[in-house]
């Protein structure tokens, strides 16, 4: 009989980005499901008091914090190893970190741009590659993903943010086909925009989602065994227009 794959990639789980709004929601709900270890990995990893009380309030058993800084990338095997070491490899990693960014400072300044870019496309192709290098010699495991619908298609006003997760959105698409076959599966989640604390201050789009809607979207997908998911699921079915959106009507779109 085929197992549950939540249950059976779901403890421990690591969640690169420990104060992500998408990341703890999702291993919340992985608490729920049966983990009995998260453990959180972000900068300042002594201030995560607030993450760990309410993992516990879920009700996991051991809730580990370390520090994690995503574009430090000579550190990043580092964590790996240390979490490994104290907790077994992971069944679950969430790549939840990020960054929005400021679009019209990355339009003045090629540093501010790079920032963006560094951590939003190279740091996680660097600890992406290490994890699935990882997970493949284990012959088990699941990767989280969280693209975006910027990167789908990208836009004037978010260009800097939406080129960077393009690049990360086809990263992750062909690595989940290298990994066929391997026991490691690939889980990209591409959301529309997310009201939260990333975009707070920002006028809502339209077929906007929460964390939390996000994170029931991801569970489910896992539960199901699924590559992608769209969150809401609408927009898949406007995946397609946006590909055709004439060009001269596209660059107007405020997101």
């Amino acid at each position: 009989m085929r197992s549950d794959p939540l249950s059976a990639t779901a403890d421990p789980v690591l969640v690169l980005g420990g104060r992500s709004e998408i990341g703890l929601a999702v291993a919340r709900r992985l608490v729920a499901a049966g983990a009995r270890t998260v453990v959180l990995a972000a900068r300042r990893a002594d201030a995560l008091d607030d993450e760990v009380r309410v993992l516990r309030e879920a009700g996991a058993t051991t809730v580990d914090t370390v520090e994690f800084d995503a574009d430090d990338l000579a550190g990043h095997a580092g964590v790996l190893d240390g979490v490994e070491r104290r907790h077994g490899l992971p069944g679950t990693t969430l790549v939840a970190f990020g960054v929005l960014g400021d679009q019209a400072a990355a339009e003045r300044d090629p540093a501010a741009a790079v920032a963006v870019v560094h951590t939003d496309y190279v740091a996680q192709v660097h600890v992406l590659t290490l994890l699935a290098r990882r997970y493949r010699e284990a012959g088990r495991g699941r990767v989280v993903v969280f693209s975006s619908v910027a990167g789908w298609r990208v836009r004037r006003a978010n260009y800097v943010y939406g080129s960077a997760k393009a690049g990360l959105d086809g990263f992750a698409s062909g690595l989940a086909d290298a990994l066929a076959g391997s026991g490691v599966r690939l889980l990209l989640v591409r959301p529309g925009f997310v009201v939260g604390r990333m975009t707070a201050g920002m006028s809502p789009a339209p077929l906007s989602s929460t964390p939390d809607t996000v994170a029931d979207a991801v569970v489910a997908a896992l539960a199901r065994d699924r590559e992608v998911v769209w969150v809401p699921g609408s927009l898949r079915l406007l995946s397609g227009l946006m590909r055709v959106t004439p060009r001269a009507l596209w660059r107007r779109l405020p997101r």
